[in-house]
Formats: C-alpha cells, sequence, structure tokens
C-alpha cells in the first residue's frame, strides 16, 4: 500500500488519533491524505461534495458509524476498501477498537485481512421528468414528514407493478446493512449483510396491517407523494437531506457499486450484533 485515506471525525480525540497514526504511517513511507469529515447538510445538486482520489490504497475511518457512512459517500464509486475505527463500543460499521488501530494497521499493510462487499442502494429524484438528484446510500434513504405535517401518503410500485399506498410518518427504504439502524428502531428486521435483499419498513403507519416487507435486491422500488403532499424531506444515510414536492418521484435500486470493508480474521458479524443487542442467551 502507497497512499493511505484517513477520514477523521469532527472531534478533538479523533484529530488526535489521526495525528499520530499519520505519522506513524509516514515513518513506513506511506503517504496520507487526510480528509476531515463532512457535516450533515442540505443537498446541493450545483455543488456536491468533492470525492476521494481513485489511487488511495485503502481509508481508514477514524470515528463512529456515521462518520463510516460519510466517508462512504466520500469514495463515490471508487472499489476503495474501507476499515472503521470507532471510538468506545464497537460500532456494526467501525468494528476496530480505537486501542487496536495499530495492531489492525500492521495487518492490513502485511495483506492480513478479508474484504467484505455491503451491498448499495442508488436513488433517484425525478423532477419534471429528469434527474435531479441522483445519490448512493450504505445503509438507508428515508422519506419524512416535517414535525407538524400531516401523514404523508406514499404510493410505492415494484417494477411498476402497485403495491399499496403508505399513510405514515414516512418510509424507509434500507439495504441489509441499514437493517440495524433507523429501520431496526421504525420495528424493521435485523438482516444479514451477505442477504440479497432491501427493506422496506413505514415510519408509525396508520394502517397497523403495513408491516415491514423484504423484497429482493433485483428490483425497482418507485414512490410517489400524494399530490397535496407538503413539507416532505428525504435523507440519504442521514447525512444528506433535500426537500422534496409533491411531483416528485424517488426511484430506488441497487447500486452497481458496492462498499469494500476491511475485517480481521476471526471478526464475526453475530458477534457484534450479540454485543450491539445486548443479546445474552439468558434471562433479562
Amino acid at each position: 500500500m502507497k497512499r493511505i485515506g484517513l477520514y477523521v471525525k469532527n472531534d478533538d480525540a479523533a484529530y488526535n488519533k489521526a495525528d499520530e497514526f499519520g505519522s506513524w504511517l509516514e515513518q513506513r513511507n506511506i503517504d496520507v491524505l487526510r480528509q476531515d469529515a463532512f457535516e450533515t447538510h442540505i443537498c446541493d445538486t450545483d455543488n456536491p461534495l468533492p470525492t476521494a482520489p481513485t489511487d488511495l490504497s485503502a481509508v481508514f475511518v477514524i470515528g463512529g458509524d456515521g462518520t463510516f457512512l460519510s466517508a462512504s459517500r466520500w469514495i463515490g464509486e471508487s472499489p476503495i476498501p474501507m476499515v472503521g475505527v470507532k471510538f468506545g463500543d464497537v460500532g456494526f460499521l467501525a468494528e476496530i477498537a480505537e486501542d487496536a488501530l495499530f495492531e489492525t494497521a500492521e495487518a492490513v499493510l502485511d495483506g492480513n485481512y478479508r474484504i467484505e462487499s455491503r451491498t448499495r442502494l442508488n436513488v433517484r429524484v425525478i423532477r419534471d421528468g429528469r434527474v435531479y438528484a441522483d445519490e448512493t446510500v450504505l445503509n438507508d434513504v428515508v422519506i419524512n414528514k416535517a414535525a407538524l405535517a400531516r401523514l404523508a401518503n406514499i404510493r410505492a410500485y415494484i417494477d411498476d407493478h402497485y403495491l399499496t399506498t403508505y399513510r405514515c410518518d414516512g418510509l424507509i427504504v434500507s439495504t441489509p446493512t441499514g437493517s440495524t439502524a433507523y429501520s431496526l428502531a421504525a420495528g424493521g428486521p435485523v438482516v444479514h449483510p451477505d442477504v440479497a435483499g432491501i427493506v422496506i419498513t413505514p415510519i408509525c403507519p396508520f394502517t397497523l396491517t403495513n408491516r415491514p416487507l423484504i423484497v429482493p435486491n433485483n428490483v425497482t422500488i418507485k414512490a410517489y407523494l400524494d399530490e397535496k403532499a407538503t413539507d416532505i424531506v428525504v435523507t440519504f444515510d442521514g447525512q444528506e437531506g433535500l426537500e422534496i414536492c409533491a411531483t416528485d418521484v424517488l426511484v430506488i435500486e441497487k447500486s452497481p457499486y458496492p462498499v469494500h470493508l476491511i475485517t480481521m480474521p476471526g471478526q464475526n458479524y453475530f458477534d457484534i450484533l450479540k454485543a450491539k443487542l445486548r443479546w445474552s442467551g439468558g434471562r433479562i
């Protein structure tokens, strides 16, 4: 590895660790590119954020799962492998504890690691017959009403076949990776990252029989708003937000560009799942 990216959370402890780690890499004749994490923001289709150079051998994300999601947007469509280093409890995406950073880095430099491929979704907002916004998400896309808005009426289609009209506070469409995030909090299922599916989870549905649904990841999902819809916002991985209008159409499909996660031998998804969800295996 000749050039490594450091994507760093806006936090003093993360900055200090990145300084130390950057020096450690440079002592090993590795070029270091450092990028401070982007703040959550309103999507600006005319001025997109910069993307990572494609010549990076790997990206170390110094921060938590939110920082990792932001970093996945930074690398864009590039197949640059990523590893997350979390301060505090190990996360679903930032799987490496802070005190294991240098041990993990040694293993990565020696090629002693595995690559896991995580599905992403491509999300297009069609406005007046053209693509107004085109985003890629690792976790989820969320259609949400503003705090004081009425219930949203969202017509959902699968491969142009009408599914149902969700009357709800919002709708989450997530990858298996994102199934343990907002979708889980809204009552959705936990889906293993290797499952080839997309999760559709309504938020507080008015009709109690509107339950979370897993569909194949080779379908096209389209979402239409009610013609009287106002104050509706769509968010991408919780990192960018965009206000949409009643005539907009959301088109959601599997992205051809997955995220490549660096994992260490012996790491197991179910161990992380049990730790994060506090599954004891015994009586509470």
